[in-house]
């Protein structure tokens, strides 16, 4: 009898906290503004704070909202690849609401099994800050992943959400090359 109120009760409260994750902020450029401080954990678990791993070099971000947004941003990492575009990078999929962090585990355990263990490292899943860098580049139309440039005091020094292109690519990899004189 207990386990079937504990389920109702957990039915009933389904909606409420699920309306708790689908707060979407407006589309925003932040360019010359600091980095929110987040913390966030490869999935090598190793625990990640940004943006102070960007501190003293320029440090790339693609942000993902959406599980599909990895198309958009698999274009950019092969780009950045066969352009040469020397950077240090990470992917971070940032999932804000009560939900996907109490499903932090399955989340990552599903990126686990579609990332090469070599690359985990490289893959910073944001889930309790997740808000602040929502509201910090817009999540509404999550589809193509925020690139965001931190110079080295991590402030943003290029920031695109239009979707890969060749001519942002080669606007990206000129911002390099200037932050790096």
């Amino acid at each position: 009898m207990r386990r079937l109120a504990a389920l109702l009760l957990l039915l009933a409260a389904i909606p409420f906290v699920a309306g708790g994750c689908s707060t979407t902020y407006p589309r925003r450029d932040p360019t010359g503004e600091p980095f929110p401080a987040v913390r966030g954990e490869a999935l090598d678990g190793t625990a990640v704070a940004l943006p102070d791993v960007g501190k003293g070099a320029p440090l790339l971000l693609l942000i993902g909202y959406q599980q599909n947004t990895q198309f958009d941003l698999d274009r950019w990492l092969l780009g950045l690849s066969e352009t040469g575009v020397k950077v240090r990078a990470f992917e971070v999929p940032t999932l804000p609401g009560l939900m996907p962090g109490l499903a932090s585990g399955f989340i990552d355990g599903g990126m686990r099994r579609g990332i090469p263990k070599e690359d985990w490292g490289g893959v910073v899943t944001v889930y309790g800050d997740a808000k602040a860098i929502a509201q910090f580049t817009g999540n509404d139309d999550g589809l193509p992943g925020r690139i965001v440039l931190l110079d080295k005091n991590g402030l943003v020094a290029w920031f695109h959400d239009r979707g890969y292109s060749v001519g942002s690519l080669r606007a990206l990899q000129q911002k390099v090359g200037e932050l790096a004189r």
